[in-house]
């Protein structure tokens, strides 16, 4: 799969924080898409620009969000099904593994007809952050909903099928979003803001569940993954999120993977079967009606 150099994104991140009041730039030919062009409620004391670290994997990894944007993947207008997933990478809610919990993945469901949104939120536990896991980071991805949704049309997407995936810490956030939501503020001066932030789906990767998880039988329905070897808080957890769905008669379906561990999103060491769970998401997709064409 497509690897993403180092040099092209640190253009882009260098483009993007030169001062302009644009709403978009690119990486390596993907649309950037600012949540607030005019700027995000709730601005940071700490107006450092954002900054990108290198791991020793190769993964790219965000330590510092200054502004919340999502990376737009468009399939073809050919190959389009009219289904759309916003991606929260993990990271701790400190940092951002943006490449194998993001990009990569977004571009396997982007191939497959799926249009895929990576998600660039504020980080509530980055060392002298003022922002919160409940309040600004879900808003960001509550945003984010909104966001596509305004932008369906222009984007090929039918907005009844926009769901929500997470990774780790991104898991947590999507699992909140999936919960805490609401039908739009009517009142709002900004339109985006009048559209609903209700998933239709949500997509939980080895998450860090919310500890009030507050589930009720109008959850979007849900796929849930993990390895069998990853912390018990996260593969029991989610086999207990997946109980608490089947009790309130929430679709929902669970994979759990012998013998694997934590982090693994796609990448071109994982092990089979876990390399196939992007396929397995994508039949659950077609099985529950969402791979339509628009």
């Amino acid at each position: 799969m497509k690897r993403f150099p180092f040099l092209s994104a640190l253009v882009a991140l260098v483009v993007g924080l030169t001062g302009m009041t644009v709403s978009a730039q690119h990486l390596d030919g993907h649309e950037i898409v600012r949540l607030w062009p005019n700027g995000a409620p709730e601005p940071q004391l700490d107006l450092r620009p954002e900054a990108m670290r290198i791991a020793t994997e190769g993964d790219h990894v965000i330590t510092h969000v200054a502004e919340p944007s999502i990376t737009l993947y468009l399939p073809s207008q050919e190959t389009s099904t009219g289904a759309a997933v916003i991606i929260a990478p993990g990271g701790g809610h400190s940092e951002i593994w943006i490449e194998h919990e993001g990009f990569r993945v977004a571009e396997a469901l982007s191939q497959h007809g799926v249009a895929a949104f990576v998600l660039r939120y504020r980080l509530a536990r980055e060392k002298g952050s003022t922002y919160t896991v409940e309040g600004t980071e879900l808003g960001d991805m509550q945003r984010a909903l909104r966001v596509v949704r305004s932008r369906s049309r222009e984007w090929g997407i039918d907005p009844a099928r926009v769901g929500v995936m997470g990774f780790s810490a991104g898991g947590e956030l999507a699992a909140l979003a999936s919960t805490r939501y609401d039908a739009g503020r009517t009142e709002a001066k900004d339109p985006v803001d009048r559209l609903s932030s209700k998933p239709d789906f949500q997509a939980l990767i080895y998450p860090a569940l919310p500890h009030d998880q507050r589930l009720t039988a109008t959850t979007p329905k849900a796929f849930l993954a993990c390895g069998a070897m990853d912390r018990t808080d996260i593969s029991q957890g989610l086999a207990e999120y997946y109980l608490s769905l089947a009790r309130l008669k929430v679709s929902a379906e669970l994979h759990i993977y012998a013998g694997v561990g934590h982090g693994f999103g796609v990448g071109s060491s994982n092990p089979e079967p876990v390399a196939d769970w992007p396929e397995l998401f994508l039949e659950w997709m077609r099985v529950q009606g969402l791979l339509k064409n628009p």
